[in-house]
């Protein structure tokens, strides 16, 4: 079976390869810096969402185990790349001060 990359999944690979200091321009870094924070904010809305209908789906009766089967799956799911998002944000953040240090100092 094969894997369709999503616009998610080519951004958290952008952001691995210029944490791992491949070159990078500034106005990208700048780009960059906002699409992963806009990523972590759509995964966290993502997540909370997926609890929210957890919870409304825990407190229903008349749920199928199916249904919470499917949100505990898609929450599994979420975590691991929100995790992976923010911790791409900080290393990002971090690389974009050092570098605009150096060409201030450059």
């Amino acid at each position: 079976m094969e894997t369709v990359e999503t616009p998610d999944q080519a951004l958290l690979e952008r952001l691995r390869e210029v944490v791992r200091d491949e070159p990078v321009t500034e106005a990208e870094l700048r780009t960059l810096v906002e699409r992963a924070d806009a990523l972590v904010r759509v995964l966290r809305a993502h997540l909370a969402a997926c609890e929210q209908r957890l919870d409304t789906l825990c407190g229903d009766a008349d749920s199928s185990l199916a249904a919470i089967a499917s949100e505990l799956h898609r929450a599994e799911l979420l975590r691991p790349r929100l995790t992976e998002a923010r911790a791409l944000l900080s290393d990002l953040e971090r690389r974009a001060r050092t570098q605009r240090a150096a060409w201030l100092g450059g």
